[in-house]
């Protein structure tokens, strides 16, 4: 099996752009007492998820920073709500996109490297072809234009990992509390196969979650369907 990283085609000249946030979000930990570090990771995504059942909603409203008790605190609130064996990080976001849009836009849309959003009649096609793993959801955007696209955020999970042999020799493991690891994109990444999941033909890698990653069989069946706004960009594996 082949794999491929999903970047915008800037080529085609699509003036599209949605300017928006997800609704709700975990706060980042203000200085872990373990590894000192402040920091937030908001490309984790989980737009299906409905935050409206935990109390005390409005503290889920704003981004900021906490000292890690209390976001442990809301992280525990939220997790019976999440997919089984979710990746959750201090900033992970949760419910659909709220923003405005405007512009022309392909069947898919990536103005933001760690988004996929999708025409919903394009997403229809994809899982009529039964490609797996595909979740479309509903966003809270305002088109500021007639005849605007319905577009869809596509849920995109973290699994699957970079192989170590790209990673350098020296790198410290995670923080023990926090989850945090200070780790940059190797100019020549390469996925570790065997942490590559089988059940899926879409996903973002979890130890570098802005990078979007599909199967060769979704890159062809949007190629094959025509489906625009994306190029896929050839990812090599190990075992």
């Amino acid at each position: 099996m082949r794999y491929f990283r999903i970047r915008e085609d800037k080529a085609l000249g699509y003036t599209g752009f949605v300017n928006a946030a997800p609704k709700w979000g975990l706060p980042g930990v203000d200085t872990c007492p373990a590894c000192k570090a402040t920091w937030a990771n908001t490309t984790i995504a989980y737009p299906s998820v409905d935050l409206t059942p935990v109390t005390a909603l409005a503290n889920f409203e704003e981004a900021r920073a906490e000292p890690i008790e209390e976001y442990e605190r809301m992280r525990e609130l939220v997790r019976p709500l999440l997919p089984p064996s979710a990746l959750v990080q201090p900033g992970s976001c949760f419910g659909p996109l709220v923003g405005n849009a405007q512009g022309r836009f392909g069947q898919f849309v990536s103005n933001y490297s760690y988004v996929l959003l999708v025409r919903r009649e394009a997403l229809e096609k994809l899982q009529a072809e039964g490609l797996r793993g595909l979740k479309g959801c509903r966003m809270e955007v305002r088109f500021r234009q007639r005849n605007s696209p319905e577009l869809l955020e596509l849920e995109i999970l973290p699994v699957g990992r970079l192989h170590p042999r790209c990673l350098p020799p020296n790198l410290e493991p995670p923080c023990p509390r926090c989850g945090r690891q200070g780790l940059s994109m190797p100019k020549e990444p390469v996925l570790d196969a065997a942490t590559l999941p089988s059940h899926l033909d879409l996903f973002r890698l979890a130890d570098m979650t802005t990078v979007i990653v599909c199967t060769e069989r979704f890159a062809e069946v949007c190629q094959r369907l025509g489906l625009d706004g994306i190029v896929f960009l050839p990812l090599p594996t190990e075992g």
